[in-house]
């Protein structure tokens, strides 16, 4: 009761301060004196003569100790009660029964009260004190400069006793207390250390926003199923998943949707695969699947009912999102037994499942292995292609049906190798893509074809004209019409005698900024020409849009033609339709004099082909233009 109602004294006022190691001295400090205190008090009911001078002496100095711990002054305080009280202790002694006096029991009390208060060099140093005091006392008794009275034993004397045993009592209650407590904040500690440990594990395994096991885990979980693979005879597959068409989802609704839809693929996939069949997340959108199998079947049946969940409808913001999966499956150990190769190979293996349409799966083999060396070597020697001088630009005519004339010749970009082959542009132009560089190398032609058409029209070809053909992503940064602009001032080249190539699918894609730089081509006085017209979206309302002069017929409708007429409907319908459109018609692809002649009948402007020439370097072309035209 009493520790409680001390405790109480100073609640509100320790409650509203951090429970600091300082703050709690403080409590214990104003606690000891006021038990202290209270003991005196009581001492001084039975006191007479020097004893109660004493002990008013001895109170006098805990009002000081307590007022200096009011102020959180608390080594004054400290050293204020530890020193008066044992001070008193001695008075009392040697006022009295000296060594054998009741006070000297009070000395274990301050020895308590300076363990609990203050810090080893208080402790010892108070420790040190009590010692010095018993030796001087005893000394002053066997010199004989004190007589202590005689011990008896009398009511106050009981008192006495039982102050003495209460404050240490309550000293004693009040240490073991704090080491309880103690002990209790540690284990309290302990715990949230394990529990922060756990969740630190559970985190540096496991992704934040799908919960699933990440790369690292999905490492582990590997070997452990490859030793278990061992012992029951079957195989280990890796089944790398990427989302096709996942990036629109992000770019249009957000990435916090695109969030959302890897949470809900994520427990729609796990929720249908077996207990021996783990998902793990790869990284971005891209996962997992271990699974131990006996036949390759079972791999194949899995990767079809992964991209046909993949494939469903999800419901993102009240917005029905559907995207698709493209999977490369890799077998341990007959791909090899490292996770991080074999991660490596399926990615190759899912790699050509996109390019070969998506939504689809495909296995690894060694084939897909030296193809994607391959390319990586190309895409590394492009890099510095143009720096060396590697490429080179070819030129192929385009001549007027009707009249047999050379009217344009097109740019076609080769790479020429040192053993006399030539690498197709159909391989390296989307590696270039890939790896970033079609700008330079497409700003590199832009300049070469303007320049030689320059000196072919200096030279009296004076209406020649030069076609070259853009990427996609020559439009993205915006600066096409600049570059343009540069090739033709630097060659000092009309702007009508360029034309420029585009297929039909990049005028699908951003189409605002597309047509702002074909607008301001169109203001430079540049031709614009659709290319491999009839085997994209072949849309009409574009051809007017974007300021389109000419259609490109695609080889692949002309080369049927001359022999079958196979695609003379649609060829006829393409040709009319550019007459009512007022657009130049130009056929690739001409290889005999009757595809010509048909062409001719129905009304085609233009042809190219090898009925007239291949595509030729510019040396050749020019000294077959002056034979020839």
């Amino acid at each position: 009761m009493i520790w409680k109602a001390l405790s109480g004294i100073y609640k509100d006022r320790i409650s509203s301060k951090p429970d600091t190691f300082h703050e709690i001295r403080r409590q214990r400090l104003m606690q000891i004196g006021c038990v202290t205190a209270l003991g005196l008090l009581a001492a001084l009911t039975v006191a007479k003569s020097s004893t109660f001078t004493i002990i008013v002496i001895g109170l006098a100095s805990l009002v000081v100790s307590f007022t200096l711990s009011y102020k959180h002054k608390l080594l004054a305080a400290s050293l204020v009660l530890l020193g008066a009280m044992s001070s008193m202790l001695f008075a009392l002694a040697i006022t009295g029964a000296g060594i054998y006096d009741l006070a000297v029991l009070g000395f274990s009390g301050i020895i308590i009260f300076a363990a609990i208060l203050g810090g080893v060099a208080v402790f010892l140093a108070v420790l040190a004190w009590i010692i010095a005091l018993c030796l001087l006392m005893a000394w002053l008794t066997l010199s004989g400069h004190i007589v202590p009275s005689t011990p008896r034993l009398t009511w106050p004397h009981v008192v006495f006793l039982n102050i003495i045993l209460m404050v240490i009592g309550l000293s004693v209650y009040i240490l073991v207390q704090d080491i309880k407590r103690l002990l209790s904040s540690l284990k309290h500690e302990h715990k949230k250390v394990q529990q922060s440990r756990t969740r630190i594990q559970h985190l540096a395994h496991h992704d934040a926003l799908t919960n699933l096991p990440n790369r690292r885990c999905g490492e582990k979980r590997f070997a452990q199923l490859l030793a278990n693979c061992a012992n029951t005879n079957k195989n280990l597959a890796i089944l790398f998943i990427d989302l096709d068409n996942f990036k629109p989802v992000n770019d249009a609704l957000g990435h916090e949707s695109g969030d959302l839809l890897l949470q809900q693929l994520t427990h729609r996939i796990t929720s249908n695969l077996s207990k021996e069949q783990y998902l793990i997340r790869f990284g971005g959108d891209e996962f997992l699947v271990l699974t131990q199998f006996g036949y390759k079947e079972e791999l194949e049946t899995l990767a079809k009912s992964l991209i046909l969940h993949c494939a469903s409808t999800f419901l993102i913001r009240k917005t029905r999102v559907r995207v698709s999966a493209s999977i490369g499956i890799v077998q341990a150990p007959e791909h090899g037994i490292n996770f991080k190769s074999l991660c490596r190979k399926a990615d190759i293996a899912m790699y050509h499942a996109k390019t070969g349409g998506k939504n689809t799966f495909r296995h690894y083999d060694l084939a897909l292995d030296a193809e994607s060396e391959a390319k990586f070597t190309i895409m590394q020697r492009l890099k510095t292609a143009i720096a060396e001088g590697e490429f080179e630009v070819y030129y192929q005519p385009v001549i007027h049906l009707e009249t047999s004339k050379l009217e344009v010749v097109e740019a076609l970009l080769r790479w020429p190798q040192q053993d006399g082959s030539l690498i197709s542009p159909e391989y390296f132009i989307p590696l270039a893509e890939t790896a970033g560089i079609i700008n330079d190398i497409g700003l590199w032609v832009m300049n070469e074809a303007c320049l030689f058409c320059a000196k072919m029209r200096a030279e009296g070809f004076e209406h020649l004209r030069v076609a070259v053909n853009l990427s996609t992503l020559q439009f993205q940064d915006g600066k096409l019409p600049s570059i343009v602009e540069f090739a033709l001032a630097q060659s000092d080249l009309p702007a009508n005698a360029l034309e420029l190539e585009i297929t039909e699918s990049v005028l699908m894609d951003d189409v605002a900024n597309i047509q702002h730089q074909l607008d301001a081509l169109a203001s430079l006085g540049v031709n614009i020409a659709i290319d491999d017209f009839g085997t994209g979206y072949s849309n009409l309302s574009y051809l007017h849009k974007f300021n389109a002069q000419t259609l490109k017929i695609d080889r692949s409708l002309v080369t049927q033609l001359g022999p079958t007429n196979e695609n003379l409907p649609l060829v006829t319908a393409i040709i009319s339709m550019a007459k009512s459109l007022r657009l130049n018609t130009v056929a690739e692809g001409i290889e005999h004099e009757s595809t010509a002649a048909k062409l001719i009948n129905l009304g085609c402007t233009r042809g190219q082909g090898f009925l007239w020439s291949k595509p030729l370097p510019p040396d050749t072309l020019s000294q077959q233009l002056k034979s020839h035209y």
